[in-house]
């Protein structure tokens, strides 16, 4: 847009606070708000702009709707309209997160324990909604489907971890490449024209020597901070997918409970705005001598958001190029699939096993699956209805 049509960076804030707040039910739901707001009503980019960037984002590692959003700000208002914006849409979930982190590190009542196992169930029925909406979306032929199964299996026989996880991934890219094939070219890559006057290569080639030397240093240091950042810059899939990697680097080895860990995610899906944001509750649930508290939640939100946007700011200038590519995309199609498979086992465990204990369990999480998906009810109201319904199972054991 014309430099003197440009939005302030405090409107932009503004703009983007007001989603932070409202914005429920995932990535799909906050993009569709976006275009809502910054394409019908604001003409901040255009339809073939929107769609460029959501397919650019949806390529990289990362939250895909904040990194949108932060490409919109910088379209907006230049690399000050991306901050803001970022800082907009996340600020209500983190700030949430944190006060939750602060009540549940102290929780021991056994009420309170009833309330979270009811934020589990509820996390139970928004994930299988998940993977199965992915699975429809990503898996529209046999060999996507193949390519899914394989990659459950494999997790399923050598059992979760960081290589295993990241090697199908590279496996569904490499299938895809070799058997899929490639997606029809999407709009023209006319968010180029935009985003050229506030973003040069140079300024690509130094967020990516940035990210890659943020990379290497997550593989060698221990401190929370780099583990936020490794699961960050290596999830493809959005917030469900870096479920495992968390769970992997925080629950595996024992730094915090499987119990807190659920219970964290659970209330995550009560809140607006970007899942990512579940990392500012396990930075402030640390125990010592982790950082813990304000600062490590803090440490948690800036480690698991930086790598995806230092990738998007890398990648910007050079996506037309990639988006002509067809074998690129044919890649991109494996890895979903892959993804898919990622998504059916974190569901699996520890999604399921930790939440499903006994037939009452399972009939509340079909229950809660039922209204998310045939009543259409929005997932605040079914998690707090599960809240609700596991506090009454608690208070009257007939229930």
């Amino acid at each position: 847009m014309p430099p003197a049509d440009r939005p302030a960076v405090s409107t932009v804030f503004k703009e983007f606070l007001r989603l932070g707040l409202g914005c429920f039910g995932g990535p799909m739901a906050h993009l569709g708000a976006f275009h809502r707001r910054f394409v019908t009503r604001l003409g901040w980019l255009d339809e073939h702009s929107f769609a460029d960037l959501v397919g650019l984002c949806q390529f990289l590692p990362g939250p895909a709707s904040s990194q949108v959003g932060f490409a919109i700000g910088l379209t907006a208002a230049g690399l000050p309209g991306a901050v803001a914006a970022w800082l907009g849409f996340t600020l209500p979930s983190a700030a949430l997160m944190l006060a939750f982190a602060h009540y549940a590190a102290g929780a021991a009542a056994p009420w309170q324990n009833a309330l979270f196992h009811g934020l589990k169930l509820a996390a139970v029925a928004i994930v299988a909604q998940a993977v199965i909406g992915m699975a429809r979306a990503l898996c529209q032929g046999r060999l996507q489907a193949g390519i899914a199964l394989s990659a459950a299996a494999i997790l399923a026989a050598l059992g979760w971890s960081f290589s295993v996880e990241f090697a199908v991934l590279i496996l569904g890219g490499v299938l895809g490449m070799l058997w899929l094939t490639p997606l029809e070219k999407g709009a023209t890559i006319s968010y180029m024209a935009l985003i050229s006057k506030v973003l040069q290569p140079k300024h690509a080639l130094f967020s990516l020597a940035v990210f890659l030397g943020l990379l290497l240093a997550s593989f060698l240091l221990p401190q929370p901070f780099w583990r936020f950042f490794r699961a960050g810059a290596l999830v493809f899939g959005g917030g469900h997918v870096v479920l495992p990697l968390l769970q992997g680097f925080f629950v595996e080895n024992h730094a915090i409970s499987p119990s807190l860990f659920m219970s964290g995610y659970g209330a995550a899906q009560m809140m607006p705005g970007p899942l990512f944001s579940f990392a500012a509750f396990l930075g402030a649930v640390l125990p010592p001598p982790a950082t813990g508290g304000l600062t490590g939640g803090l440490l948690g939100l800036l480690g698991v958001f930086l790598p995806g946007l230092l990738l998007l700011l890398a990648a910007l200038p050079f996506w037309a190029a990639i988006g002509r590519w067809q074998r690129a995309r044919a890649a991109l199609a494996g890895v979903n699939a892959a993804v898919v498979g990622v998504l059916g086992m974190a569901f699996y465990n520890p999604v399921f096993t930790s939440a499903v204990l006994d037939g009452r369990d399972l009939a509340q999480a079909l229950l809660l699956y039922a209204l998310l998906t045939a009543a259409r009810l929005p997932p605040i109201l079914v998690v707090g209805g599960s809240a609700l319904a596991a506090l009454a199972r608690y208070f009257i054991p007939a229930f």
